[in-house]
């Protein structure tokens, strides 16, 4: 897989398929966690001499229909602000309006399209459309992990037809992730939450032949014990519970904080309970101060997590932080994500 240094970007027109699934409030941007993670691919490139960039990226489910609750417009004005510089917005990548301002773009300059979710196309992974999105550019950049584990068009169709390469956030998360799925240090522990048991199943069984322990805690341990599920015997389910079976229980707190303490390499994806409420936050709570106060090798990701981290402003503390929900537990689970096997086929 190419990365950023590979290729060259001087005198051309480059397309980057960025993830600014951000969410919004009241028409603005409410967390630009997502939106700062790709900067440092897009100032690298505006460096090289007169490159220019076109932005992709979707929000939300719009089904392949244009809802203004899904638009693009606040992160143009929000990346604007984080870049101190001008991010042009384009209303739609196919239309008339933004072929022409694609090709008028000046050097140095960098724009952002609406929503590509809008076309039904590209959730149909449909050829034509990725041809008609890139063909105005002369390099490709995958900057967008998290969406990664997507067979969608702007993903996994247009290396075949432009010379491609991942930018500096892709490449982190490969480097970052492919060292969780071989532990330098040992002893290691994965740490599991969250919900829906069926996606965190394969990940479960997989880090399970992987790490010295895995630890369980969320709605998927209450689901496990329900169901009376069979693991690996190193993969160890919550004691007891809090009131509800919303939170993990003290017992549980307090062995699960031992064996972090003894950990050299931890990963953690999902908290151990409702954190949301405040009554049953505990549970991820130590949880997390036990991580932190670790010496161990920290990496942490996830939607709730990356939540729950930047809640307590604690990014800082670990050593990597995934921008991948899926995407990451599909890595972790040992698949090949679609967007990283057409950046290694790419022409």
């Amino acid at each position: 897989m190419k990365n950023l240094k590979d290729l060259d970007f001087k005198n051309k027109r480059v397309l980057v398929r960025a993830d600014f699934n951000v969410p919004l409030e009241n028409g603005a941007v409410k967390d630009d966690f997502r939106i700062k993670l790709s900067i440092p691919t897009l100032e690298y490139i505006l460096k090289q001499s007169r490159s220019k960039i076109v932005i992709i990226s979707h929000l939300g489910r719009p089904d392949g229909k244009n809802v203004a609750d899904f638009s693009l417009k606040p992160v143009a004005q929000t990346l604007s602000k984080l870049m101190k510089k001008e991010v042009k917005f384009i209303g739609g990548i196919k239309s008339g309006e933004g072929d022409e301002c694609v090709r008028n773009l000046s050097d140095g300059e960098i724009a952002l399209t609406e929503n590509i979710r809008f076309y039904a196309e590209e959730e149909a992974n449909d050829e034509k459309f990725a041809i008609d999105v890139c063909h105005h550019f002369g390099v490709y950049v995958n900057d967008a992990f998290s969406a990664s584990h997507r067979a969608h068009a702007t993903i996994a169709q247009i290396p075949r037809f432009k010379p491609s390469c991942a930018g500096f956030l892709m490449q982190k998360e490969v480097e970052e992730l492919s060292k969780a799925l071989k532990p330098a240090k040992r002893p290691s522990m994965a740490i599991i939450g969250g919900a829906k048991i069926e996606t965190k199943l394969p990940v479960i069984e997989n880090l399970a032949k992987i790490y010295d322990v895995v630890i369980l805690g969320g709605r998927i341990s209450v689901e496990a014990k329900e169901k009376n599920m069979k693991f690996s015997p190193n993969v160890v389910l919550p004691e007891d519970f809090a009131e509800g079976n919303f939170d993990i229980g003290p017992k549980t707190t307090e062995k699960y904080k031992m064996a972090i303490s003894a950990a050299s390499f931890v990963i953690w994806n999902g908290p151990m309970g409702k954190f949301e409420e405040k009554g049953f936050r505990r549970g991820t709570d130590e949880i997390y101060e036990a991580i932190v106060a670790s010496d161990a090798y920290k990496i942490a990701g996830g939607g709730e997590s990356v939540e729950y981290i930047n809640m307590k402003n604690g990014a800082e503390n670990f050593d990597f932080i995934s921008s991948g929900g899926g995407a990451m537990l599909e890595f972790l689970s040992g698949k090949k994500l679609p967007g990283i096997d057409a950046l290694e086929n790419s022409i």
